[in-house]
């Protein structure tokens, strides 16, 4: 038996995210299926983070046990034919020791929402962005954003079907970068809540329009209530970046 260490790339509009979903169809069983296909054996991927439908990651880490002698460049190769006509694929693919776990083993994850600030319909990023059709101010955020970093308890940033022990994160990054009419925010955290950084993105878009100052934002974390929030962003701009390992 050896375990696999893969990097995954996904658009998450057709799916209802990473996880197994009864009501319809995940990334991760797309993948299973793929693996079932090409190694006749019952294959449980495991991912470092568990995506929300329509939430798409640029490099997805996971992992998976194969009995199979197969070599990782021929599993990786075989698994991307039948993935096929699925928007997901695997961009590398490893041998890893076996009490590597692609959750487990994780020292930090690293998300980018992307904004575009402009008052025609996306065409070409239509899903992959959250339009917003005022200009935002993009240092307004940034400054509501210093708020957030560091140790803070994110009851109001948090779902309330969150199944996490405790709304205590630490924050490393929380960064607000303009291009132009697209606005990326970068977050960094060993864990997230969630629904964490569309709730902090959310909060900021209304600070960037003006509706909030950016010291609301240190109101509402304060609150540590939900119903504090200002607005949950959509999925629709929100990529997993990359995971980090010793």
């Amino acid at each position: 038996m050896m375990r696999f260490a893969l990097t995954v790339e996904y658009d998450g509009r057709p799916f209802m995210g990473w996880q197994h979903q009864a009501h319809g169809p995940s990334v991760q069983q797309a993948i299973e299926d793929a693996a079932h296909a090409v190694t006749g054996e019952n294959v449980l991927v495991h991912a470092a983070g568990r995506t929300d439908a329509g939430v798409h990651a640029l490099g997805m880490r996971a992992h998976c046990d194969i009995a199979k002698p197969i070599a990782p460049f021929r599993l990786m190769e075989a698994l991307n034919a039948r993935l096929r006509p699925h928007p997901v694929a695997i961009l590398a693919c490893d041998i890893v020791p076996h009490d590597w776990h692609a959750r487990f083993s994780c020292t930090a994850r690293h998300y980018e929402y992307r904004i575009r600030a402009r008052r025609a319909p996306l065409t070409l990023e239509a899903g992959r962005e959250w339009r917003l059709s005022m200009p935002l101010d993009a240092k307004a955020m940034a400054a509501g954003a210093r708020h957030l970093v560091g140790r803070h308890d994110f009851t109001t940033f948090r779902s309330a079907h969150c199944q996490a022990d405790s709304p205590l994160r630490t924050l490393d990054r929380l960064d607000v970068v303009q291009d132009g009419d697209r606005i990326r925010v970068f977050a960094s955290a060993r864990s997230f809540l969630h629904h964490q950084v569309r709730s902090m993105v959310g909060c900021l878009s209304l600070v960037g329009s003006g509706k909030w100052k950016p010291d609301d934002i240190a109101r509402v974390r304060d609150a540590r209530n939900r119903a504090a929030l200002g607005l949950n962003a959509p999925p629709d701009g929100l990529y997993f970046v990359r995971a980090d390992y010793p």
